[in-house]
């Protein structure tokens, strides 16, 4: 791949679009006339940043508020951009079906440049890149390509901004440490961070130690004072700044600097997600994967543990539920044999993830005799309390897949762990004093109870979310999972909660498109709809974008149990059982399980899992449903029953009409079921 200098300096010989700043193209150095049209901008904004392409009612619930004719109207756009981008031989506008994607692999795009300088992290590139990648940002993302009465777009550029507005400050970050601390190019990089950045302490703390190691001591004292008034004017603690300059002011003249980043532990962090993360919030839950240790009997270094952490770090990443520190910073405090929770602290994370790789038993990891042994510990920071620890134990026969199968369950593990601590956290808070990452969680907390009462909890809480934080896609997801509860437990008017829980899900889309929460959201929606096509494109979509992610291979099992594949559905079960063994939606994954045994022909096999399910302790009334019919099915008459009449204790007229019509069986499964239902007075 092309480096974005050989790239830029290319720039003259083909196509260039700019966004970190006002949209602009240029073909040959040559600046091409754009039509006036504002949301023909947006779109070309959308399409070039887009990762797939993109349905055309997506387009229109984006761009148009209402009109008269959306799809004429994007007819119209995609006409403009044809005229715009393509070239003789060279068509970059593409219409597939009802879906639309703009091929620009051969042009220069900044904001891409930048994102794949994101995904690298910017603490691996050299310095000359890096100077590059800074005169990349002439302005905010889009600038001044607000639309009126455009919400949906008008999110999606809110997200944008803050995410390239988060990489700008990192590579401003890198750059200014990796050239001679106190030259002018340096304190210039660092000016500019601190514009970018007016709150960040770390920011000013770093400017302060470059004027200070200038000797500029009068300058530094002059922009602390102006500092701590901008701060006083929001109300904000100016303390840890004003520490970090008394340190850099009475340290001798001959001591190095100290770390800003030890000194003021704020401000936005270097993480490994890619750059179209949701939005650097400094409330999120942080975490820092340092190094595994490869300890092998024979002394020899089989690299396997770097790379097993290297795994995590870029899985975990993936899920998207939390910020995850780069491998480059955590591989050099590793180097430094810095302890793991002074290494938590330095980063300013709230979790440590650590482990060993070993061999005990004689031969080396690769060794055919030995046991390959993986221990991993999380370490809260704040307590230095361990929150998890756990020791696989596997035969490498083959290496690399026992590798595989042991990276899947530490990342399921460590993103289960702290998701339970942060939600029992938030349970512990006044409710008004809850910031959005809080309100999220303490949403979960009531979602995961299953009942109607608990679920307007959980939708009251992810509203709260997003009054806080508008482009928390996550907390649309969690919003979308309530209607679409409310829709599939009759709680609510179905036609309306699946309209919500659609909508809803395309809100956390627009805003993250590579969240699997947002997919996985959509799909179940989707499915609400009856669209089961479109359903399974979206939740494979979720488990394409991040493997780990158990809810996302639950839902699979949950379509296909109904009307698809009832051998994939069983195997989406227990892949996502193997990822999340305690999941609060365990039931579930086992009573997919159950129904799609049926659909084989296998009774007695549905009765069993489904008794499973209906034992775990959150199993609602339609998990007893699934119970009752399986067990009848399989001629355990006498359990079914008992069922039936638990069932009936809180819905008297309950009957497999209620029963089928809360899925979407294939006529097939729908009778059979039914022959069940006649058999314990159900039908």
């Amino acid at each position: 791949m092309e480096s974005t200098r050989s790239r830029l300096d290319g720039e003259t010989a083909g196509l260039s679009v700019r966004m970190l700043g006002p949209l602009t193209i240029s073909r040959n150095g040559v600046p091409v006339v754009l039509p006036a049209s504002r949301k023909l901008r947006a779109l070309l904004a959308y399409l070039a940043l887009a990762p797939h392409p993109v349905g055309r009612g997506r387009l229109c619930e984006l761009l148009w508020d209402v009109p008269n004719d959306p799809r004429g109207e994007l007819r119209w756009c995609l006409s403009k951009l044809r005229g715009v981008l393509d070239e003789p031989g060279r068509r970059r506008v593409s219409t597939q079906g009802d879906t639309v994607a703009l091929d620009l692999s051969d042009c220069l795009v900044d904001a891409l440049e930048v994102t794949s300088a994101a995904a690298q992290g910017p603490d691996t590139l050299e310095v000359e890149r890096l100077r590059v990648l800074a005169r990349l940002f002439t302005g905010d993302f889009l600038d001044g390509l607000e639309l009126e009465r455009n919400p949906h777009f008008n999110s999606w550029l809110i997200a944008q901004r803050h995410r390239f507005g988060s990489c700008h400050a990192a590579v401003l970050e890198q750059l200014a440490g990796s050239l001679p601390p106190g030259g002018d190019e340096a304190i210039g990089h660092l000016q500019r961070w601190v514009e970018l950045a007016p709150f960040d302490g770390r920011a000013h703390a770093t400017l302060l130690a470059g004027l200070a190691g200038r000797g500029e001591i009068g300058a530094a004292e002059q922009h602390l004072a102006a500092a701590a008034r901008l701060f006083q004017s929001e109300e904000l603690d100016f303390g840890a700044v004003n520490a970090a300059w008394r340190a850099i002011r009475d340290r001798p003249p001959a001591a190095s600097p100290p770390t800003p980043r030890a000194l003021v532990p704020v401000g936005p962090r270097l993480v490994a997600t890619p750059l179209d993360a949701g939005p650097v919030e400094p409330n999120h839950a942080s975490l820092a994967v340092m190094p595994f240790v490869e300890e092998i009997s024979d002394g020899t270094g089989g690299g396997l543990a770097d790379g097993l952490t290297h795994d995590i770090i870029t899985r975990l990443a993936k899920l998207r539920d939390f910020f995850v520190i780069a491998r480059g910073s955590v591989f050099a405090l590793a180097e430094k044999n810095i302890a793991p929770e002074d290494a938590g602290r330095r980063l300013n994370v709230d979790y440590v993830a650590t482990g060993t790789v070993r061999s005990p038993t004689g031969g080396t990891v690769r060794g055919p005799t030995g046991r390959l042994i993986v221990s991993v510990e999380l370490i809260e920071v704040r307590t230095a309390r361990i929150v998890w620890a756990e020791t696989f134990e596997r035969r490498p026969d083959d290496i690399f897949a026992v590798l595989d199968d042991i990276c899947d369950s530490i990342v399921s593990s460590i993103s289960a762990e702290i998701e339970t601590v942060e939600r029992n956290r938030a349970m512990l808070k006044a409710p008004n004093s809850l910031n959005a990452w809080e309100a999220y969680h303490r949403g979960l907390w009531h979602m995961y109870r299953f009942t109607q009462t608990e679920n307007e909890q959980a939708r009251h809480f992810f509203d709260m979310a997003l009054r806080l934080d508008p482009t928390f896609a996550r907390a649309y997801a969690g919003l979308s999972f309530t209607h679409w509860q409310n829709a599939f437990q009759r709680w609510g008017d179905r036609d309306r909660e699946s309209a919500l829980a659609f909508e809803s899900a395309g809100h956390s889309l627009l805003l993250d498109d590579h969240n699997p929460a947002a997919h996985w959201a959509m799909g179940r929606a989707l499915w609400l709809r009856g669209e089961q096509d479109g359903s399974l494109l979206e939740l494979e979509r979720a488990v394409d974008l991040s493997p780990n992610f158990a809810l996302g291979h639950y839902a699979l099992s949950f379509v296909h149990s109904q009307s698809g594949d009832p051998q994939a559905a069983i195997g989406s079960s227990d892949h996502s059982r193997h990822l999340s063994p305690f999941d609060p939606l365990l039931f579930g994954m086992l009573g997919a399980r159950a129904m799609a045994h049926v659909r084989l022909g296998q009774f007695e096999e549905a009765a069993e899992w489904a008794l499973k399910a209906a034992a775990r302790p959150n199993a609602h009334t339609i998990i007893l449903a699934i119970a009752a019919h399986c067990l009848a099915l399989a001629g355990r008459l006498d359990e079914a029953r008992g069922f039936a009449a638990a069932i009936r204790k809180t819905l008297p007229h309950y009957s497999s009409d209620d029963f089928i019509d809360t899925f979407r069986f294939e006529p097939d499964a729908a009778a059979r079921f039914r022959q069940g239902a006649r058999r314990i007075g159900l039908g």
